[in-house]
């Protein structure tokens, strides 16, 4: 087929993204989860397959599990089962991975995803429980090592419907989803250390002149970046829309569905296998390992663990305390930091200035250590102080950020700092009078500019300012010393 015939194509994105939960032990035993531990160190003959063992259910993957649903508007079992799910590779030596078939913890749900001009929601098919298998090592030569401390690591696994459709998108339900699981304290989420990846089941609608088509799906295998979920989508896309016009067999249900891994380096998708089905894992129930029955009290229990979510968060934010939906954004991003902003807020700080702190000033300390705000280990007491002495303009906003960082290690109060650090605005205006004169009568080339070059008029203003503040130490109101200028270079008339 020529690209000629081509009217129109769609891409849909289904995806499948497994979350390692934030519990001390594996899903069904009692080895520790590290993840840098020596290879095969948290091993035991549970995980290990050895004959004859006993697997027991951990009962705060349950718990998490259950309380994700609730989060995405799940559907939520009252009785659910384990199934055996057989394949054979080297990564779980029982050479079957325990998983639910029929029976998930999770049934139907949705996620709002946010957006200013198109909104959506992505429907969810399912969220279930499973272990996690090992890790292969390829990059030894001719052999594949195996470390089987991840073998048995708690899994939950998202499927969504097949409701996104283009990369961009696909980009930002990874990101929402991934804040999703960190805010309820699910998952650390981290995708370094493989602690949620992603992987994106994709295939095109093409209009055409003869009628619709659609492309075999292609399922691409462990990403674990935003980035590279977005690249990959557009790049497979772009690769089946030129298969079909080079392949008239390259259709869906005549071709074969596909796994392919992303190779980042070269920005393309590489051919793994066919895609299996439900039918070649041989699913069957778990015979070591009782259902479970979901209570009304646990359900209630867990309820109450469900914090007030990110989406709605921002949405009160921008709505009740008047912020940007940017600002709202990077504030709300990490639940510690924006629960610490609440708490300045309820200490009297002004909500304007501490929202603009968090973000330039404390944001920036808390990234400059690679950390985050809550954990800088300064108080809510003192970040309302900081704002409230800053919005009064007992300090100036240059002088605001050197007592941010001198509170990181000095236990004094803002107002202590600033009086020790000689930050104090004076608002004299004798004493502010005589240091933007003195600054006039040095710089008489900026004077000049201000008084006969409209073009650099306002750029020497802004030199004055600044040698006024250095003149005075940082003590100088810079409001009173910007009408002091203006004032004594403004031409008197005749």
């Amino acid at each position: 087929m020529s690209a000629k015939q081509i009217l129109k194509t769609r891409i849909i994105v289904g995806m499948e993204i497994h979350v390692q939960l934030r519990t001390q032990t594996k899903m069904f035993c009692g080895c520790g989860l590290s993840f840098d531990a020596p290879p095969n160190s948290h091993v035991c003959p549970v995980c290990l397959g050895h004959p004859g063992t006993l697997p027991v259910i951990n009962k705060q993957a349950l718990r998490f599990a259950i309380l994700a649903g609730l989060a995405m508007n799940c559907r939520i079992a009252s009785y659910t089962k384990w199934d055996r799910k057989n394949y054979f590779y080297p990564d779980l030596p029982k050479n079957y991975q325990v998983s639910q078939y029929d029976l998930p913890i999770c049934g139907e749900g949705h996620f709002d995803l946010p957006s200013e001009t198109d909104p959506q929601t992505i429907r969810i098919r399912r969220a279930h429980l499973e272990e996690d298998a090992g890790k292969n090592i390829h990059d030894t030569g001719a052999h594949t090592l195996v470390d089987l401390n991840r073998a048995g690591t708690p899994l939950l696994e998202i499927v969504t419907e097949p409701d996104i459709h283009s990369a961009a998108d696909a980009y930002a339900f990874c990101a929402e989803l991934h804040r999703l699981v960190t805010y309820i304290g699910i998952s650390d989420a981290n995708m370094q250390m493989g602690q949620m990846r992603f992987e994106p089941n994709v295939n095109v609608e093409i209009t055409h002149r003869e009628g619709l088509s659609k492309t075999p799906i292609a399922e691409i295998k462990n990403l674990n970046s935003f980035r590279s979920v977005k690249n990959a989508i557009d790049y497979e896309a772009q690769r089946q829309i030129a298969a079909w016009e080079a392949n008239p067999g390259y259709e869906l249900g005549q071709a074969a569905n596909e796994n392919r891994g992303w190779n980042d380096d070269r920005g393309v998708t590489e051919f793994q296998r066919t895609k299996e089905a439900a039918h070649d894992y041989r699913y069957l129930p778990d015979p070591d390992l009782v259902p479970v029955t979901i209570s009304e009290t646990m359900m209630k229990e867990i309820r109450t663990d469900l914090p007030e979510l990110p989406i709605a968060r921002r949405k009160r934010f921008v709505s009740d305390l008047q912020l940007s939906s940017k600002d709202a954004e990077t504030i709300v991003d990490h639940r510690a930091t924006a629960d610490l902003f609440e708490d300045a807020i309820e200490a009297g700080g002004p909500t304007d200035m501490l929202s603009k702190q968090m973000i330039n000033i404390w944001l920036s300390l808390a990234n400059d250590r690679q950390t985050d705000i809550a954990n800088l280990g300064v108080s809510a007491a003192g970040i309302a102080e900081l704002a409230g002495i800053t919005d009064r303009g007992d300090i100036n906003k240059s002088a605001a950020k050197q007592i941010a960082e001198a509170m990181l290690s000095d236990k004094q109060s803002p107002r202590e700092l600033a009086k020790h650090l000689g930050l104090v605005q004076v608002k004299d205006t004798a004493a502010t009078q005589a240091w933007v004169q003195q600054a006039i009568d040095n710089n008489a080339p900026a004077v000049q500019d201000v008084l006969s070059n409209p073009k650099k008029a306002k750029a020497a203003v802004g030199f004055l300012r600044g040698q006024v503040m250095r003149i005075s130490g940082g003590q100088a109101d810079p409001k009173l010393v910007g009408e002091l200028i203006e004032k004594l270079l403004t031409p008197k008339p005749d």
